[in-house]
C-alpha cells in the first residue's frame, strides 16, 4: 500500500502557530510538546488516511477529523494518495463556522 503525501494548508499552519503561541504563554515546553504531538498524529495519516472520523458538514462529505488531546485536526483525503490538513482547532471551537457551505 502506497503511503499518502501529507500537505498542510497555510491556514492550518497559521492555526498551529496560534496554538503554540497561546500555550507558550504558560509553558514553552508544553507548547513544543503539543505541536510535536499534532505533527506526529498527522503523520499517522500517511499510512492510514481514513483513521479519523467523517465530520458531518452540510453539503460536504469529504472532511474528516482526527483527535489529538484537546485539538481536532480537520483534513481531506484525495485520490490517489494525498491528505490535506485544513486546520487544527481546539475542541471548544465550533469547527462548522470555518467551513462555509
Amino acid at each position: 500500500m502506497e503511503e499518502a503525501t501529507i500537505e498542510w494548508t497555510d491556514e492550518a499552519m497559521d492555526w498551529l502557530r496560534v496554538i503554540r503561541a497561546y500555550i507558550a504563554q504558560d509553558s514553552p515546553a508544553a507548547a513544543d510538546r503539543t505541536v510535536k504531538g499534532i505533527f506526529e498524529t498527522v503523520q499517522q495519516l500517511a499510512k492510514y488516511p481514513e483513521l479519523g472520523f467523517k465530520y458531518p458538514l452540510p453539503g460536504r462529505d469529504d472532511v474528516r477529523v482526527l483527535l489529538f488531546g484537546h485539538h481536532r485536526i480537520a483534513y481531506t483525503v484525495a485520490r490517489p494518495a494525498t491528505v490535506t490538513v485544513l486546520g487544527v482547532f481546539h475542541a471548544a471551537l465550533d469547527v462548522d463556522r470555518y467551513f462555509p457551505e
